[in-house]
């Protein structure tokens, strides 16, 4: 019987450090002899991930402890994060969730059978209500990531946020100059670099505002 951890994180390496450091601190704590940790730095959405597909495949046996710090670094999709939970169990693999303090409890060295039983029972709805913590927190911040879109958008910086740009800003810049030299009108310029009138506004709009200028009446 081997005890392993396992810990994922979708955004800096300070998390990844952290899950690695809790995890080895708990297992020093309580003389758990921890024969491996297995982190990566991917999205919790889905479980297609490879160095949790070694772990579970190649790596964990029947009798073996899995243990991470959170539900949410299993995973934060709800469904997703009981049915692997429901496999591992099938696997006759044990799960330890740090954050919950019922699964620190090695239910197999109960003898009341009912006392387990009741164990067994909370920490069933313990982990599905922290599934749907997982879950919930991933929705928002989806829906703040699609806000955030939009918003750049209504500002004209959706370019900035990863759309190839039509030019460059100083190409954009020196043709512009023909305008204020009045060569040409606005809309004679819009039509000779070929773009729509949304983006040639937005253009000028941050031409003029980096030159600290006032905008003229659009011809």
């Amino acid at each position: 019987m081997s005890i392993y951890g396992y810990h994922r994180a979708s955004t800096a390496k300070q998390h990844l450090d952290r899950g690695d450091i809790e995890i080895r601190e708990y297992c020093r704590e309580h003389k758990l002899p921890l024969t491996n940790i297995y982190m990566e730095k991917r999205t919790g959405r889905n479980f297609d991930r490879p160095r949790y597909t070694v772990l579970i495949e190649d790596v964990l046996r029947a009798g073996d402890t899995l243990i991470i710090t959170e539900v949410d670094r299993l995973g934060r999709n709800k469904k997703e994060i009981l049915k692997e939970l429901q496999h591992l169990k099938d696997m006759e693999v044990r799960v330890m969730v740090l954050e919950l303090p019922t699964t620190l409890v090695d239910l197999s060295q109960m003898e009341n059978g009912l006392a387990k039983l009741m164990m067994e029972t909370i920490n069933n709805l313990m982990l599905e209500m922290y599934a749907s913590f997982a879950e919930a927190e991933m929705q928002k911040k989806e829906k703040r990531q699609r806000e955030g879109i939009e918003a750049k958008k209504r500002r004209g910086e959706w370019d900035d946020y990863g759309r190839p740009a039509v030019m460059g800003a100083e190409a954009f810049a020196k043709a512009y100059e023909r305008v204020l030299r009045q060569e040409v009108t606005p809309t004679v310029l819009m039509r000779e670099l070929g773009m729509a009138s949304t983006t040639f506004y937005r253009y000028r709009k941050k031409y003029l505002k980096k030159q600290n200028k006032i905008p003229e009446r659009q011809n």
